[in-house]
């Protein structure tokens, strides 16, 4: 059968065809702390070294560099808060990412989430999320964190050899991951994530199974699998060159993304987006609304928004978002921040969405954007359903290359797993260079 030629399509979207106000006002809240004792030698991400641990307590105030740098950030943090508009709606999920969240005092997570519950109220079932580090906190401090009202924490673990450990510039031990994870079992915190790395120098397909096996049975209801990218300016960039050794080869880690789906789907997880997996029950609230490309506030430094259609960032830098929040308390809150674009709206929500084991519901793409759209989607990814990477629930192989098939409730177009989940980017690639 003949593919219809992709190059004579035309899309045309105007504000017009997207209703702005209908894209919900949000109760999702991120929360960047961006303070770390080393960067890793992969990250790219806004944060300030700050060194050795700052104490637990404002009482036990004796290094002044750290603990005095984290006070004055969380101060303009609150600032921020107490500045923006609520939406009248209360919070479902808040989330501390980073960096490193638990180098804060629990006073100061106190005070940050205090703050919040004033400015928006915080849902009494909440889904209150922190990401942790090994070795950044004691059983006092995360019994503090749960009293405080975290009742999700995300465990950086990355890996369980010290030697890839220390290759990647973490500063704790697989010791140190064992005592955490005995720490969060004591103070019976039952949610709780461990994040792993694929594709680090000197990791080979064995160590990447010893890995997924020592994190399963420590019993965590999530767990995130990511595959390594080597970041501009990072000092991996500086020392390796993708795909060659001692990088592992590009169909190495293609492997080792077949192996997690294969052993921790046996294991009961549910492979629900792309790089994460979750028990039945535990899928991260958080997370979810951004891979729905539903609206969401954002607060500290180099952290992301998306309200009423405005999607904005702060700067990256301490100094330039200390400025930016005392612009935003003397605007009175006001955010001048240009409308996303319909394309732009369409494409984020075929990017993230197709992230998601369910894909997108294409009854749903037709009623936010048009019909006609859909039939370009359709057309444009006909290669890939018929190469396996792409499917259509409700719909036969022939239903899906013909344009007129109904589009009813329930139907969606969906990636494959694991073929399509590790595809995906050659998939969204042509969608964009469709679309655009």
């Amino acid at each position: 059968m003949s593919l219809p030629d992709r190059s004579s399509l035309s899309f045309s979207l105007d504000a017009s065809d997207v209703d702005v106000a209908d894209l919900g006002i949000p109760t999702a809240v991120y929360v960047h702390i961006p303070f770390c004792r080393r960067r890793c030698f992969y990250c790219d991400f806004p944060i300030a070294v700050v060194g050795d641990r700052p104490p637990l307590s404002r009482q036990e105030n004796t290094d002044p560099r750290s603990f005095g740098t984290i006070e004055e950030y969380v101060e303009i943090l609150c600032q921020e808060i107490r500045a923006t508009l609520s939406g009248g709606r209360s919070l479902d999920t808040v989330f501390f990412g980073g960096g490193t969240p638990s180098l804060l005092t629990v006073e100061q997570l106190e005070q940050i989430l205090i703050t919040l519950d004033r400015q928006f109220s915080i849902s009494a079932n909440a889904e209150i999320s922190m990401e942790i580090d090994p070795a950044t906190f004691d059983l006092t401090y995360l019994q503090g964190c749960k009293a405080a009202g975290v009742n999700r924490v995300s465990l950086g673990v990355q890996a369980f050899q010290a030697e890839l450990l220390a290759a990647c510039g973490r500063t704790h031990t697989p010791d140190d991951i064992y005592a955490a994870i005995d720490m969060i079992h004591q103070v019976n915190l039952a949610n709780f994530s461990l994040d792993l790395i694929s594709g680090l120098p000197h990791q080979t397909g064995e160590r990447w199974q010893d890995s997924l096996q020592k994190a399963i049975a420590l019993a965590p209801t999530h767990l995130s699998v990511y595959d390594l990218t080597v970041e501009p300016g990072t000092a991996f960039d500086r020392w390796y060159q993708p795909g060659l050794a001692p990088l592992p080869s590009d169909e190495t880690t293609a492997q080792m993304y077949r192996l997690a789906q294969q052993i921790l789907t046996e294991a009961n997880y549910d492979h629900y987006e792309v790089s994460n997996y979750a028990k039945s029950g535990y899928q991260c609230r958080h997370n979810r609304v951004y891979w729905e490309n539903r609206s969401y506030y954002g607060f500290g430094m180099a952290a992301a928004s998306y309200v009423t259609g405005q999607r904005f960032s702060r700067p990256r830098k301490r100094r330039e978002y200390f400025q930016w929040v005392q612009e935003l308390v003397c605007r009175g809150g006001a955010i001048d921040s240009p409308i996303t674009p319909p394309t732009e709206m369409l494409l984020d929500t075929l990017m993230l969405g197709l992230r998601l084991a369910e894909g997108i519901s294409l009854r749903d793409l037709a009623e936010k954007f048009g019909a006609s759209v859909v039939e370009q989607v359709l057309i444009c990814l006909q290669p890939y359903q018929m190469q396996g990477w792409v499917e259509r629930s409700k719909a036969t192989r022939q239903a899906l290359n013909r344009l007129d098939a109904k589009i009813e409730r329930g139907d969606r177009l969906r990636l494959t797993d694991p073929e399509g989940f590790l595809f995906s980017n050659v998939v969204l690639t042509t969608l964009f260079e469709q679309f655009t």
